[in-house]
């Protein structure tokens, strides 16, 4: 008499080798993110919240009007002439940091008001962003 041997089909896999990848997939990521730094701008934006504060100070105020044009304390000033006024007042400072406004025009082109934050990133300035309520 002749036994038939049956085959039997497993339908189990084995999950090792499928979490060893997830566990090498996040360890990549993990490393991967923290070498990524972000390219933004430091850009304090005034709240309600804070208590004011007096100071005896002038803070230095760069206006943008629609047209684009540059004004720093109320005098108009060329894009150069700006960044090189800015510049000299940074480095006077020496370790305490400038601050000043950017006060745009509602309509100001954007181009403008990010060539000031540049000029403020690239000198180490606090820029204060004082935007109109619409």
């Amino acid at each position: 008499m002749g036994l038939k041997k049956k085959n039997k089909v497993s339908a189990e896999f084995s999950m090792s080798s499928l979490t060893d990848i997830i566990f090498l997939l996040l360890i990549f990521f993990m490393l991967t993110s923290s070498l990524v730094t972000p390219n933004a701008l430091n850009l304090k934006l005034p709240g309600r919240n804070t208590p004011s504060v007096q100071t005896h100070k002038k803070i230095d105020d760069v206006s943008i009007t629609a047209s684009g044009k540059y004004f720093l304390n109320g005098k108009r000033i060329s894009p150069t002439t700006l960044e090189r006024e800015l510049g000299r007042k940074a480095r006077q400072r020496g370790r305490k940091k400038l601050t000043i406004t950017i006060s745009p025009d509602k309509n100001a082109p954007v181009e403008a008001v990010v060539r000031v934050m540049d000029i403020a990133l690239r000198y180490h300035i606090n820029a204060v962003l004082a935007a109109e309520k619409e």
